[in-house]
């Protein structure tokens, strides 16, 4: 068996003359969180929909669980929850959840068995309240997002892929998704999923894959990656004030983005610059520095200095 969930091969789509995504390869390790991040527009959609055959590559080849991504074997065994929600809205949760179990192979009795459980771990059901008897549209939306991704993971996938699974999920429902997503890893299974917030990805990513209009321009552990690009971070935090610092760092010229995370400034110095040096300099200009510490970046800064506005769709924003 494969060690590899996903093996992806210099893989192109096409429409007319937009490159959705241009010679993509990546691979991901089986019981392992990947991350698939980009901004808006980025490929992120258009790959999920290859590696579940929804559509076809033009070029390049798309293994899943060690099998072609067109065999039917293949997808059966893929979890998937689209960043389009789509539920019958006048249908009752339960009728719902048993129609995606069946369409997944499960028997009806099968079907009803597993949501019990997970109606009661996403407390759709509880001692106060049972909204498996309840039409979907009488759920609010995180309600029936939690019933979308109960019926993902109804028939026991190996692998879940998740598109933008924390949109529009209150603190409490994405908290809900986060245990779940830790839960299945934990398991052995694998878990892609794609997003836009670098907080979430951070928070779960084993691995990432950054790409910008359908080209990969990162990949590799969370670790690895934040190594890479730490040599270059300084949290500072100074007394009196930051007005006199701004200043000082232009004038230096040591410091190539400052970004205020309001109880300190984290800097990306740049590329030649000695952080000793810096100190030294701000020391000598008579700054009471408080706190000076070489930091890893956080996978937003790295994402805005790989991607940046030049990588991003007109109109989008470099973390939207």
């Amino acid at each position: 068996m494969t060690d590899l969930a996903l093996d992806i091969r210099a893989v192109s789509k096409r429409y007319a003359e937009h490159t959705a995504v241009d010679t993509l390869s990546l691979q991901v390790p089986r019981g392992t969180v990947y991350g698939l991040l980009g901004p808006n527009g980025a490929g992120k959609t258009t790959t999920i929909r290859m590696l579940l055959n929804i559509i076809a590559p033009d070029t390049g080849t798309i293994t899943v669980l060690g099998l072609p991504s067109s065999e039917r074997r293949a997808t059966d065994r893929v979890g998937y929850l689209p960043e389009e929600r789509g539920l019958y809205k006048k249908m009752k949760v339960r009728h719902v959840l048993r129609f995606l179990g069946e369409l997944k192979g499960l028997t009806a009795k099968e079907s009803d068995r597993r949501m019990e459980y997970w109606l009661e771990r996403m407390t759709l059901k509880t001692a106060a309240k049972d909204w498996g008897n309840s039409a979907v549209d009488e759920l609010s939306r995180g309600m029936q997002q939690k019933v979308q991704f109960i019926g993902t993971l109804l028939h026991d996938p190996d692998l879940v892929v998740l598109d933008e699974p924390f949109s529009g999920l209150d603190p409490i429902n994405a908290q809900a998704l986060k245990d779940t997503v830790v839960d299945l890893r934990a398991r052995g299974k694998t878990v892609i999923f794609s997003t836009h917030l670098m907080e979430n990805a951070e928070r779960l990513c084993d691995s990432v894959c950054i790409i910008a209009r359908g080209q990969k321009v990162l990949d590799g552990t969370v670790s690895a990656v934040k190594a890479e690009h730490g040599t270059r971070n300084v949290a500072l935090s100074v007394a009196g004030g930051r007005d006199r610092v701004a200043p000082l760092l232009a004038k230096h010229g040591f410091v190539e983005r400052v970004d205020d995370q309001n109880r300190f400034l984290e800097l990306s110095l740049a590329r030649e610059a000695d952080p000793q040096a810096l100190l030294r300099a701000l020391v000598a200009e008579g700054v009471d520095v408080e706190r000076f510490e070489l930091v890893q970046p956080s996978l937003h800064q790295i994402f805005l200095e790989k991607v940046g506005a030049t990588n991003v769709e007109p109109g989008m924003s470099g973390h939207g």
